[in-house]
């Protein structure tokens, strides 16, 4: 089979692999569509010494299913939660199944991904596409639980003043969400270009350098995929306000600069990690047009040029990078 890999020191396309064979509880899934994230990008920078076939953005069929459970789902199309489980720790049986202390996740932590002909992910793991979600939008939905699973984490009061920082893939999709709050949305960002995406939506937005920096926001989400985002976010957010973390990078993508924390204690503001999401609320609102992902496409490649892919996907006109067969 064919898989894009990052070996610990670059990107490299693989034309000859050996298909996985699903061990017991898992599908072999043969992917229709693959959405490349910016946690790809940083896998390729060092993040999680990641090694192996990377991908975790997929709309696919399930081909096989090893073990009685899931034979239903075979010949069917679907998406799948990234985090794999042992179900036994602590964590899992606490309801914290995310945070299993035993979990892979795929093509992040210890999991071939998805960027192949052929993968493997456990049948538990899989929901059904609905026939009304056609492909281009059910691979948007593993970024969109994760902006989602912002709802979850938050209480609103009254109806807040809400900054999306960041406009990228999932800045952009976040802010289509917080939308769904009763608060005031905007999306802040940099690239003129991308914020105009909000004039279809909705959504107020504003360019970075055009925004004072009041400390008036009662949250800030950091979707900038930066390591100066945090700082932004600090000097956005009013007095016991709120910061949702959304931004992971490499260690060396940080750079050298030591990101003053004290404001975080003088000010009483709470940060808030965020992370995956729930995939069920996301089919719903694929599935009743709630959510526009296909403005967000930018380029359609295919697996075989992968590692151009990744390139392409870094580009600052580039919102989403779609992957075929």
């Amino acid at each position: 089979m064919q898989a894009l890999i990052f070996d610990g020191n670059e990107a490299v396309f693989q034309a000859h692999r050996p298909d996985p064979t699903p061990p017991p509880g898992e599908a072999l899934i043969r992917p229709l569509r693959m959405g490349v994230c910016s946690t790809d990008l940083e896998l390729c920078r060092g993040y999680m010494r990641f090694r192996g076939v990377l991908g975790h953005e997929f709309v696919g069929v399930v081909e096989k299913v090893t073990g009685p459970k899931g034979q239903n789902l075979i010949g069917k199309r679907v998406v799948g939660q990234i985090n794999c489980v042992c179900g036994r720790c602590d964590m899992c049986l606490g309801g914290l199944r995310e945070h299993c202390r035993q979990r892979t996740v795929l093509g992040i932590l210890d999991r071939d991904g998805c960027f192949a002909s052929r993968f493997v992910l456990p049948v538990v793991n899989l929901l059904e596409v609905p026939d009304s979600v056609d492909d281009d939008h059910a691979v948007f939905t593993e970024p969109l639980a994760a902006a989602y699973q912002i709802l979850r984490q938050l209480t609103i009061e009254g109806r807040p003043y809400v900054t999306v920082l960041g406009d990228g893939r999932l800045g952009l999709l976040c802010a289509q969400v917080m939308t769904q709050l009763n608060a005031t949305v905007r999306l802040v960002g940099k690239h003129p270009e991308k914020l105009a995406l909000c004039e279809k939506w909705g959504v107020k937005h504003r360019l970075l350098d055009d925004v004072g920096l009041r400390q008036d926001q009662d949250i800030v989400v950091d979707c900038t995929g930066s390591a100066s985002g945090l700082k932004v976010a600090m000097q956005m957010v009013r007095p016991r306000g709120k910061i949702v973390m959304k931004t992971t990078v490499a260690p060396q993508a940080a750079g050298s600069e030591i990101v003053d924390l004290s404001p975080l204690v003088i000010h009483e503001i709470q940060v808030i990690g965020s992370r995956c999401g729930p995939f069920p609320d996301a089919l719903h609102a694929l599935a009743a047009g709630k959510i526009d992902v296909l403005s967000l496409i930018s380029r359609r490649m295919k697996l075989a040029d992968g590692v151009e892919a990744l390139r392409v996907a870094r580009q600052r006109d580039v919102i989403k990078v779609l992957l075929e067969p």
